[in-house]
């Protein structure tokens, strides 16, 4: 029987916006997408934002996640901040490994990987973000990076936690640049990805796990990617900033799963 998942429309708003120009957003997003409860929406703020972000979402069904966090609990690590103070906040994701992370950052596979551990950990989803750059592509090796990504990533997780996790497929060079992948390219990566977590763990894990897609979305590209039986939502970058935009992603998200049911139920308004 297929796995049913939830899409999932998850905002990265890295290091943008002042304080009122952030809770102003925040304020936007509660107010427009109360109505798309079929859609799990999550947005990632900066640090500083997150406890005022949790307090204004608690009452409304959409989570808020971190951009990073530390593998230890506590100790001497000026300036960082670990899974158990997110959760305690009231965090539900975190994106980790994000390829700014691997390059700007220089984190490397082992150290995301005790990220992940650490987020289960604490009974946080983490969203383990995954892509190859453009030479990777164009030499080939795009698969072989996905699968050392994943590999690393995933090291040491059993399957029940596998299938509790998300994936972000984020290709570096579709990243912030406006170039989103076909969605052909996009379905094939996605279907790669889903059939290697099957070779080291269990098929309902597999299929149960989400694995969305990041990379220049935006409302008029959303439908065609989410319509691919393989991908689960989509991880928005510059798009996410802007109200008009991720709430157009949203609503185009809400839209295909309208549809999905819609065909699924058999609707006659539906057939051909």
């Amino acid at each position: 029987m297929e796995t049913m998942r939830r899409t999932l429309i998850a905002g990265n708003w890295k290091m943008n916006l002042l304080r009122d120009e952030a809770y102003a957003l925040m304020g936007g997003i509660l107010q427009e997408t109360a109505a798309h409860s079929g859609v799990d929406i999550l947005i990632c703020p900066p640090s500083v934002y997150l406890e005022i972000a949790v307090q204004m979402m608690k009452n409304a069904p959409l989570f808020v996640g971190a951009q990073n966090l530390f593998h230890e609990n506590s100790g001497p690590f000026t300036g960082e901040i670990s899974a158990a103070m997110l959760q305690t906040i009231g965090c539900s994701h975190v994106i980790v490994g994000h390829s700014e992370r691997r390059t700007l950052f220089h984190e490397h596979n082992p150290e995301i990987n005790r990220k992940v551990r650490a987020c289960l950990d604490c009974g946080m989803i983490p969203i383990l973000c995954i892509g190859e750059t453009l030479e990777q592509r164009n030499s080939g090796a795009a698969f072989e990076t996905l699968i050392e990504q994943l590999t690393y990533g995933l090291q040491g997780i059993d399957g029940s936690s596998v299938r509790d996790m998300v994936i972000a497929y984020e290709p570096v060079w579709a990243i912030g640049t406006g170039v989103s992948a076909e969605s052909s390219q996009v379905e094939e990566v996605h279907r790669f990805i889903r059939e290697t977590i099957a070779k080291f763990t269990d098929g309902e894990s597999s299929q149960a796990i989400r694995i969305i897609y990041g990379g220049s979305v935006n409302p008029a590209n959303a439908q065609e990617l989410l319509s691919c039986p393989n991908v689960d939502g989509a991880l928005i970058g510059g798009a996410s900033l802007k109200l008009d935009s991720f709430c157009g992603i949203v609503r185009a998200a809400d839209s295909h799963i309208k549809q999905s049911v819609a065909i699924s139920e058999g609707s006659p308004g539906l057939r051909g």
